[in-house]
């Protein structure tokens, strides 16, 4: 039903260190469809999918979420004297990164239709995350690639082009390890989520 990659051992880390979150997160992708209407409706602001996706998240306490954080840096100087002390401050060291949906120590983000610069977003995001020590691992949905035989015979391949998001424009930016440290699943919509 999905396309699957597992970057940084993430199912693993999923199964073990979070299997609520992972079988909550399997369930409702299992309860997840989309119909050829779906993909003809104009975007806009969000299109249906995005918010079909919520709607299976939500009501299970999965919520956008956003971390900020100052940086905090203590300099020690061994002098002839003793040890001196002192501090600088950066705020807003981390400001502004946000996940779609977090539930404990899991990221969930979906990224249906948008311009493709947005998974690097993203993947700094679940970085950003994963460092500060808010998340074991997280888990992005997009469309694979087999959907484009589907756009072509719907006549919309324009409007899904090869500079939004999907499968093509993401793993090699898993590849090149813009995710850092994170382990990161991934999980591409295929023809057979499509319910007519």
């Amino acid at each position: 039903m999905y396309e699957v990659h597992n970057y940084r051992h993430a199912a693993e880390v999923l199964a073990t260190g979070c299997p609520d979150e992972f079988n909550e997160l399997i369930g409702a992708l299992m309860n997840f469809r989309l119909t050829k209407a779906d993909i003809l409706e104009k975007g806009g602001n969000e299109s249906k999918i995005p918010k079909r996706v919520a709607s299976l998240f939500r009501p299970l306490g999965w919520y956008e979420t956003r971390i900020r954080g100052d940086l905090v840096v203590t300099i020690e100087t061994h002098t002839n004297e003793g040890l001196q002390k002192a501090e600088t401050r950066l705020d807003d060291f981390m400001d502004g990164h946000k996940v779609d949906f977090v539930k404990n120590r899991v990221a969930f983000d979906l990224e249906w239709n948008s311009k493709d610069q947005t998974f690097d977003r993203d993947l700094y995001a679940f970085r950003a995350f994963h460092e500060a020590g808010v998340i074991s691992a997280a888990v992005l949905l997009t469309r694979s690639a087999e959907l484009n035989n589907v756009f072509k015979e719907l006549g919309v391949m324009a409007k899904y082009g090869a500079s939004t998001t999907w499968m093509g424009k993401l793993l090699y930016r898993l590849k090149a390890g813009r995710n850092g440290g994170c382990p990161v699943l991934v999980l591409g919509i295929t023809p057979k989520l499509i319910e007519d």
